[in-house]
Order: structure tokens, then C-alpha cells, then sequence
């Protein structure tokens, strides 16, 4: 069976994000003021197959864990869909 994922890559809340910062702080300077916190993280997306969705779990997690994050500084979330 084919199915995507979707994952989004974040740093992780405890550590600063130096381009969140810099965004706020242009977004801040061109009139933004109420935005009180950027942070900035990865999306992707990818296709995979697998013989179902728990194995698809799986396999996702482990890209995360290996590939796709850093878990020092950054933590991760998914969601699969069918195709």
C-alpha cells in the first residue's frame, strides 16, 4: 500500500530559534506588532509504501528519528494518509 506523510520539524521550545527571532523582529519593524512569537521548523512531505499504516508508522519514525530531526534540538510530529 502507498502513503504519505506529513511532518512537520521543530526546534524544540526550551532552546532559542534565532530565525523565529529574526522574522519577529521584521514583522515587528514593517508594522506587525502583535505578533509576540515566530519560531521556524521543516515541513515535509514524503510517499512511501508499506504493508500498512502501522508499519508505515514505523518506517516514518524511524526516518524522523535517523534523518529527518535532530532530537537534540528539535522534535517532530507526523501524520500518514492513505493514497
Amino acid at each position: 500500500m502507498k502513503f504519505i506523510a506529513e511532518i512537520n520539524v521543530m526546534p524544540l521550545k526550551a532552546l532559542l530559534d534565532p530565525q523565529g527571532k529574526a522574522v519577529k523582529l521584521n514583522m515587528h519593524n514593517i508594522g506587525y506588532k502583535s505578533v509576540e512569537n515566530v519560531r521556524i521548523g521543516k515541513h515535509i512531505t514524503l510517499e512511501l509504501e508499506a504493508k500498512n499504516k502501522n508499519d508505515a508508522n514505523i518506517k516514518v519514525e524511524e526516518t524522523c528519528k535517523k534523518i529527518l530531526s535532530n532530537p537534540i534540538i528539535e522534535s517532530y510530529e507526523f501524520v500518514i494518509f492513505n493514497k
